[in-house]
């Protein structure tokens, strides 16, 4: 018999000391906190002639930041630690933060088991024990949505992961959504000169599907049987799902046995192989290639992807095989979209100022430029955006230092669709820095792009050969 536990009253336990009202004063007071230190900052630092001594300032006021930050998302939890993974990465925020946040990625709080069994045997619809031969009550990982727990089916051989959603979370977590919706008015009208709400209103939709597991086992099925069907041997692996296994609150899954990507260099270490040295180096290409090569043909070809890439979705299995985890966040591009990203592709393969500028006005990215070399900023706010490849000598980007693009040209309106894209490349860069290779995901696509654009009639037989040819050309001589 199921246990008769009603689970509305566990949502109200399991929220009532994160009200509403209370999240929403919480976030308001620490982020005003933040936000006005950093002010009152920019003023002092501006005092101080030494350029050394203003960069030891900066450090020290991103470690006090990145305490308050930390602590925020910590205290808050559940989407907070979704924003922690957006700016925790190397090549977008300061140093400091990175160090704070990256521990966040995967600390949500767990739900006790005695809570997580009623859910998933209501969804299910029987006992556990009937269901399952073993199931571990302890989870090996629990995120801002649901967590997940390692189990056997009964009568089967092989291990599961069973995915369930924390009781009462949705709420909480769209009011959180609206309060930074609020808060990013403000910024993009005071301080960043980028359309930022129109991003986190893409965030809500996106989070919105992430309750729907139904949405979810649905993804994984068509991204798995596009990429098997489109190469000879899938670049990633995709968990298979178990057949009638399945709600929108519970999802059991195959079990991927590997490690972490974050892990990588430890476990190489630990093999007794030299993390700088040569076999190293290729493993991490290696992985890094597949990534890269999955995401050109899903966003590129398809238009269906997989939206978040983070590290702590990547694990690498054996014979470097990696493994692409949790897809609660997917994007299905319009195809007007599919073909101006392709486009901008291209531009960005190319160092192509003119098409870059085009590109954008065709993805419907409407920009407010105010410096002399309008094109040739064009271009490197594209490749800042949208690329993976860092200048050089640049070991990490910041968008919103006073010598970025963004500083010159002001993103007065960005397409709600393409946010997707655009954190999808940030985190691959994320990845990239992190593995410690500089690449360009635009030169590695642009053969995808030629091809995607050559199917829809927009380029022709000579133009496809052309660049084929000039894709060649740059790749034997580096240009």
């Amino acid at each position: 018999m199921l246990p008769s536990l009603d689970l509305r009253d566990i949502q109200d336990k399991l929220s009532a000391h994160l009200s509403p009202w209370h999240r929403s004063f919480q976030f308001w007071t620490r982020a005003a906190d933040i936000y006005t230190g950093y002010k009152v900052f920019q003023v002092r630092v501006n005092f101080e002639r030494d350029a050394g001594k203003r960069e030891a300032m900066w450090e020290k006021q991103h470690e006090l930041a990145a305490e308050k930050i930390y602590s925020m998302c910590s205290d808050l939890g559940g989407f907070f630690l979704k924003v922690a993974q957006i700016i925790g990465k190397p090549d977008l925020a300061p140093a400091a933060w990175v160090r704070r946040l990256v521990t966040l990625c995967d600390q949500a709080p767990a739900t006790p088991y005695h809570v997580i069994k009623v859910v998933l045997e209501k969804e299910l619809g029987q006992s556990v024990d009937k269901l399952f031969e073993r199931f571990d009550t302890n989870p090996l990982g629990s995120a801002s949505i649901a967590q997940v727990h390692r189990a056997r089916l009964r009568g089967d051989k092989h291990d599961v992961v069973v995915k369930i959603q924390h009781p009462g979370v949705q709420d909480l977590m769209m009011t959180d959504i609206h309060n930074l919706q609020a808060f990013a008015l403000y910024m993009q009208k005071t301080d960043v000169k980028f359309d930022l709400y129109s991003v986190t209103k893409e965030m809500e939709k996106q989070i919105g599907y992430e309750f729907n597991f139904l949405r979810e086992a649905d993804a994984m099925e068509k991204i798995h049987r596009f990429l098997s069907e489109n190469n000879k041997k899938s670049p990633v692996l995709v968990p298979k799902v178990m057949r009638n296994m399945f709600t929108r609150r519970v999802l059991v899954m195959e079990y991927m046995d590997g490690i972490p990507i974050l892990k990588l260099g430890d476990e190489i270490a630990k093999r007794g192989i030299n993390p700088g040295g040569k076999v190293a180096a290729a493993a991490k290409q290696n992985i890094l290639k597949s990534l890269t090569l999955a995401y050109g043909q899903m966003i590129l070809e398809s238009g269906f992807f997989h939206a978040d890439p983070h590290p702590g979705n990547i694990l690498i299995c054996k014979g470097s095989e990696v493994a692409l985890l949790d897809y609660g966040q997917v994007k299905d591009l319009p195809e007007n979209l599919r073909l101006g990203y392709a486009n901008l592709v291209l531009a960005m393969a190319d160092n192509d100022p003119i098409k870059a500028s085009e590109s954008y006005r065709e993805l419907g990215i409407d920009t407010l430029i105010s410096c002399k070399d309008e094109q040739k900023e064009m271009l490197k706010l594209a490749q800042t955006m949208f690329d993976t490849k860092l200048p050089p000598g640049v070991k990490m980007l910041q968008p919103f230092s006073e010598e970025s693009s963004l500083e010159k040209i002001a993103i007065k309106a960005f397409p709600e669709e393409l946010f997707s894209v655009l954190r999808t490349v940030h985190l691959l860069r994320g990845l990239s820095v992190g593995l410690g290779i500089n690449y360009s995901c635009a030169e590695q696509w642009r053969p995808i792009a030629e091809e995607a654009l050559y199917r829809a009639g927009r380029l022709t037989d000579q133009e496809l050969r052309r660049g084929r040819k000039q894709g060649i050309f740059r790749r034997m001589f580096g240009k």
